[in-house]
């Protein structure tokens, strides 16, 4: 098996990037969900309510990161000083982040329709992995929703699509093009998987030379059923992994990985497991 993609997604919920290497960190990889855009009530904002989200490309600098989004130009936001504006955020297990003032909550909000706030995660040490998604003492993650990293396999992705395939046919439905692996946000992606969902029993992964240990499998939520390219919802693959990867009320696809060291993972890395 081998790593055959590397994505971070530096602003939660906005559109990804993909790397040919990554430092990895005790909390996922590098710069990869430390910064969360609010609403005007202050609740975390993601695709699943506003799709424009899905329209911004934010890519790491050394001091920040920059802001694109077609028809808007872009705009280049510093890391938060350590006087900055406190950001009460509702994420789970975190207090505040660091606002990261006006030009950026600006340019946000004119381009997803809607007054917004950026923030920014200074101390990922600060928010713990829960102990019902598999965090153990010391165990830290970023902005990401319950673990560091997320893997999937292509081999599991070939597999649901089959199933989609047979499911429109079975209703009439024109073939559709094959859902995108991008749909499901990963981090690493896995080539060569003897088995589709394989990786639901995988206790330890090393990539490269860097160890992982399995966290959860992830339950997977509507956002997967929005197109990341044309943003046109849809009811796949939901529909589809509700009929064949339903347990415990929710539906499956992917795992949660901590890692067990940190270092540097590149495309082509050898998987290893045990």
């Amino acid at each position: 098996m081998r790593l055959s993609r590397i994505r971070i997604y530096p602003v939660k919920s906005t559109r990804g990037s993909e790397l040919a290497e990554a430092p990895v960190e005790p909390w996922g990889l590098r710069d990869d969900r430390r910064w969360l855009v609010v609403d005007a009530a202050g609740d975390n904002l993601t695709a699943r309510t506003n799709d424009r989200m899905l329209t911004v490309t934010a890519t790491p600098t050394p001091d920040g990161i920059s802001l694109t989004a077609p028809g808007y130009g872009s705009l280049a936001v510093p890391r938060p000083s350590a006087d900055a504006e406190s950001l009460p955020t509702p994420i789970r297990h975190l207090d505040r982040c660091r606002a990261a003032g006006k030009a950026a909550d600006d340019w946000l909000s004119e381009v997803l329709g809607a007054p917004v706030r950026l923030g920014w995660q200074d101390d990922p040490q600060r928010r713990p992995v829960a102990d019902d998604h598999g965090g153990r003492p010391g165990d830290h993650v970023s902005l990401a929703d319950d673990a560091p990293l997320l893997l999937t396999t292509t081999a599991s992705l070939d597999r649901l699509n089959e199933w989609v395939s047979a499911t429109r046919a079975e209703r009439g439905e024109p073939a559709g093009d094959p859902l995108s692996m991008v749909r499901f946000r990963p981090n690493v992606v896995v080539d060569g998987a003897a088995e589709p969902f394989a990786e639901d029993g995988w206790d330890r992964v090393t990539i490269g030379s860097v160890p992982f240990r399995f966290a959860e499998r992830c339950d997977r939520c509507v956002l997967t059923t929005i197109d990341p390219d044309t943003r046109v919802h849809g009811k796949e693959p939901i529909r589809t992994l509700s009929r064949h990867r339903r347990h415990d009320g929710k539906v499956w696809f992917g795992v949660r990985l901590i890692p067990l060291a940190t270092g540097t993972i590149r495309l082509d890395d050898p998987i290893t497991l045990g």
